[in-house]
């Protein structure tokens, strides 16, 4: 299993380009699974609903919905735990997990930089960890890095940060 982070400035398209992606994965006939890294509590399901009441009123440690086709678990658990961990807990049997976020985890990243945001890419070449980013996804045409550029109006640029992340991931 191979781990690779999607990182990006808010509202960059982090969610897009995981989601595109994992696409890609599946096209290709690899299964894929995917952690989201909030940093505000998940609305998790509707209030009084029976799967709701079992984990808040019961107070739960773990609540499972098991329905057709569809398995969803919540845990009280403190937000300490890095995606390593979580995915080796949870997601055995992908061929690659992508990781929306954990920008901070010691993890191979792929960030996603849009000049509409009007921010500049966390990449920085002089960061302790400027190894870990294997590419930088971007419209910005003057763009320049240490590690791989890759540019949206590039015809074939998906498939290469397929092989990119498959090649260079974090093998688990």
């Amino acid at each position: 299993m191979r781990l690779v982070s999607i990182v990006g400035q808010k509202n960059s398209g982090k969610t897009t380009l995981l989601i595109a992606l994992a696409r890609e994965f599946k096209r290709q006939g690899r299964t894929v699974a995917t952690i989201k890294h909030a940093t505000h509590p998940a609305v998790f399901d509707t209030k009084g609903t029976d799967s709701q009441r079992h984990f808040d009123e019961g107070n739960a440690i773990k609540t499972l919905i098991a329905a057709p086709e569809l398995r969803v678990l919540f845990e009280r658990t403190p937000d300490d735990t890095d995606p390593v961990t979580l995915a080796t807990t949870y997601l055995q049997g992908a061929d690659i997990v992508l990781i929306e976020g954990f920008r901070k985890a010691q993890l191979p990243k792929v960030e996603i930089s849009r000049t509409a945001i009007g921010l500049p890419p966390y990449y920085d070449p002089a960061l302790p960890n400027a190894e870990e980013w294997l590419a930088v996804v971007t419209d910005d045409p003057m763009f320049q890095a240490g590690c791989r550029v890759l540019r949206f109006q590039d015809t074939m640029w998906l498939p290469v940060l397929a092989s990119l992340a498959l090649e260079y991931g974090k093998e688990v």
